[in-house]
């Protein structure tokens, strides 16, 4: 892919690694989220990619929103609006990337880093990571409704009106994310399920993620007939036909992405 400024892409064996990388804690700009926008649409439109991995290059895997831009914001009329929208596409392009995304975090996921993290699909954490929503302690109020999607409404308020850190094992006692490795273990993990996912048929992946983003408001009944409209339309493949001659042969698929 293209050479990035504050981003390093790889892409081997059907995994994309995102790597981001503007020291010292990755903070997060207008720049920074432009280009990663950028990055998540090509990856979502990339047919070598079946699954993105998000990590850091840095001591922490984001520290947030840039105060020190901020401080610039609203100089002239429409400013904040633009730059409110800029953030939440900058959310959703990771949420919406039509690939599964995993993020490896190594270190402090602070406030928008919290939130970014909480928008990837599957979360790995090192040691050394901890999480923290400390909008209040800089006059701010954000993010509410990424931790109001896996914490409890005590637990929410609780981080949200004091601002305390969490470790990663409270996480992981939670079920928020899916393991803790030791710092040293964390990208190997991530690269694990990572090719676990990628060895998948990529329209049954692509079609399984945009379950997930569907039918989450949806009422049972009606998600349930969503996904039965997928698996349908699935079923005609001959990707789908050759998982199941795959199976039954046990053998390894061979996908044609048709």
């Amino acid at each position: 892919m293209s050479d990035y400024t504050f981003h390093e892409v790889a892409i081997a064996d059907r995994i994309a690694t995102v790597t981001m990388n503007r020291p010292p804690v990755n903070a997060q700009t207008r720049e920074t989220r432009e280009e990663m926008i950028a990055i998540f649409d090509a990856l979502s439109d990339d047919p070598d990619v079946s699954v993105v991995i998000l990590c850091s290059a840095t001591k922490a895997f984001s520290a947030g929103a840039d105060i020190k831009e901020r401080t610039g914001i609203a100089a002239t009329k429409g400013d904040y609006v633009r730059h409110n929208r800029l953030a939440r596409e900058f959310f959703y392009a990771v949420a919406d990337c039509e690939k599964p995304v995993i993020a490896a975090i190594n270190g402090p996921a602070i406030g928008a880093g919290f939130a970014l993290m909480l928008a990837c699909d599957i979360m790995l954490a090192s040691e050394d990571a901890w999480f923290q929503m400390p909008e209040v302690n800089v006059g701010l109020a954000g993010g509410a409704a990424f931790i109001m999607e896996h914490f409890s409404k005590s637990r929410c308020r609780t981080m949200y009106f004091t601002a305390r850190r969490y470790p990663a094992s409270e996480l992981y006692r939670l079920g928020v994310i899916e393991t803790v490795t030791p710092n040293d273990a964390l990208m190997e993990t991530a690269m694990s399920y990572a090719r676990e996912i990628a060895a998948k048929s990529p329209m049954a992946l692509q079609a399984a993620k945009r379950a997930f983003g569907t039918v989450a408001e949806m009422p049972v009944r009606d998600a349930y007939r969503f996904e039965q409209s997928l698996t349908v339309g699935l079923s005609r493949t001959e990707d789908a036909k050759e998982a199941q001659r795959a199976f039954v042969e046990k053998r390894p698929p061979v996908f044609k992405r048709r």
